[in-house]
């Protein structure tokens, strides 16, 4: 699956282990462990990239960034859909990352459409929420959004990207995921949509530890209790790479049944210029409706 974020993102090349990506103006090379097919040597903007993630040794996770003259520590990138507009905040980070991950656009298509096509200010909640896009996308089409990550500097770039796409109004939490979720369970909360992007390890705000393969069945389990059975939507996204769709698929199957003709899933992914497909992370996803519009 590929997508089109405008003329602000570009995967050039790919190869070697790295990936060579266009952010708005600025050309950044970074490290990518799915690469290992050879890069394009005739590809001057390798050697000519605006920063460069080198890696620290064989770990891609960690590094330094080695940065052009004229490359500013912060820019912004846009994402327009239908009638939501998208400002991101964009800035080198010591884990490669850049506060975006653009594959991310086809689930946020997914979750503007979902919320349009229910009742006015259906609940959503965003977990491992991260800058917000998801959030973001939910708040456009009129969701009362709440947004959770574990690193409260991440909830404060969020907030940021919220302010820059002229919204207001999403409620920010700091907080350890399963903590959180167990608290709405014991007080009857119900949610129309729930976006879920856990990574492989993690720790909470208090040290709490988070494995994936360990975690993620309490934290469906505890996502089924909470989900609107009638109408409500689930987006499962997965960047561990011993998962595949089908692992998303069976457990939206197993812990939401009634839903499980209306799942969908694959891999997101973009083009280089050269027709490599990257693959970059995994979904499953689902809307269910039962009551109408």
């Amino acid at each position: 699956m590929t997508g089109d974020f405008g003329k602000d993102y570009e995967l050039i090349d790919t190869g070697g282990f790295e990936k060579l990506e266009r952010f708005g103006k600025y050309v950044l090379r970074r490290p990518e462990p799915q690469a290992v097919w050879p890069k394009n040597d005739e590809e001057p903007l390798w050697n000519r990239s605006d920063a460069w993630f080198k890696r620290d040794g064989d770990n891609s996770e960690r590094g330094e960034w080695l940065v052009s003259k004229g490359m500013p520590d912060q820019w912004t990138v846009d994402f327009n859909y239908s009638k939501m507009r998208l400002t991101m905040r964009l800035g080198m980070t010591s884990f490669k990352h850049v506060g975006i991950f653009p594959e991310q656009e086809n689930n946020w298509r997914f979750i503007y459409d979902a919320v349009s096509d229910m009742r006015e200010n259906p609940s959503v909640l965003n977990l491992f929420a991260y800058t917000g896009g998801a959030s973001l996308a939910a708040k456009s089409a009129g969701a009362d959004v709440t947004h959770l990550d574990a690193v409260r500097q991440v909830v404060n770039w969020a907030n940021e990207n919220m302010q820059l796409s002229g919204m207001d109004n999403i409620r920010w939490l700091v907080e350890d995921a399963m903590v959180y979720l167990r608290r709405e369970t014991r007080r009857g909360k119900k949610y129309q949509g729930i976006i879920l992007d856990p990574p492989a390890y993690g720790r909470g705000p208090k040290g709490e530890k988070w494995v994936l393969e360990e975690g993620i069945a309490p934290l469906m389990d505890a996502c089924a209790q909470l989900l609107d059975p009638s109408c409500g939507f689930i987006v499962l996204n997965l960047y561990s790479m011993g998962f595949s769709p089908l692992v998303a698929e069976n457990l939206l199957r197993n812990y939401f049944p009634y839903a499980a003709d209306d799942i969908e899933r694959g891999d997101l992914s973009f083009t280089d210029r050269r027709g490599n497909v990257l693959p970059l992370s995994v979904y499953a996803r689902f809307f269910h409706n039962t009551i109408g519009h």
